[in-house]
């Protein structure tokens, strides 16, 4: 199986003889439409605190956000509540509130993007890689004065990153040791760069 966040621990007392193999790190970025004046107002950076406000729906409207900004509806887009994404976002930003329920829940990160893209008072956490695939188009805020880029993903510093891993059960017979020896060599790395994420060397 591959998973694009940690193994629960539920997950390793189910899994007999659980083997995992990370290949490489993503991290969810807060994305802004190019044309919101958040990104002067705030100087492309938003807090912990900000980003729980604008996605509990304290927060309702921009102005809210920072007195210059216009007093239109923030319009929250994340990943379906129940999907392993929404999970990293949950423990790492949210803790114990929940995003506010009539934030649009996105089908996948490429719909979410959309809703980005189409819209200036939209905002919504992207994947690292699919932010590197639209570049321009959405802006990654910083958080707490951090960037996502690569040295601040693998460093720890960002603080909204999660693994991309393959998990099994037992040692890989042959054909899954071929599989695994192409993800985890240069072939494997070169194709998680050039999707936008972090391969790990």
């Amino acid at each position: 199986g591959m998973l694009a966040r940690d193994i629960k621990d539920s997950e390793k007392e189910k899994i007999k003889d659980l083997e995992s193999y990370t290949l490489g790190l993503d991290a969810l970025c807060i994305c802004v439409n190019p044309d919101n004046n958040i990104l002067k107002a705030k100087n492309g950076n938003l807090t912990k605190e900000e980003i729980i406000k604008i996605f509990s729906g304290e927060y309702k409207t921009w102005k809210q956000v920072d007195p210059s900004l216009p007093d239109e509806e923030i319009v929250v887009v994340t990943r379906d509540l129940g999907g392993g994404a929404h999970e990293v976002f949950q423990k790492k930003i949210m803790g114990s509130l929940q995003v506010k329920k009539d934030a649009i829940q996105a089908p996948s990160m490429g719909a979410l993007v959309q809703k980005v893209i189409s819209n200036e008072y939209a905002i919504g956490y992207a994947s690292f890689g699919i932010v590197n695939q639209n570049a321009g188009k959405l802006i990654p805020m910083k958080v707490d004065n951090v960037a996502a880029t690569k040295a601040n993903i693998v460093s720890g510093a960002y603080k909204i990153s999660r693994p991309l891993i393959v998990v099994q059960s037992g040692e890989p017979n042959a054909a899954q040791k071929a599989f695994l020896e192409v993800l985890q060599g240069a072939e494997g790395s070169e194709k998680i760069e050039k999707m936008g994420f972090v391969p790990v060397k």
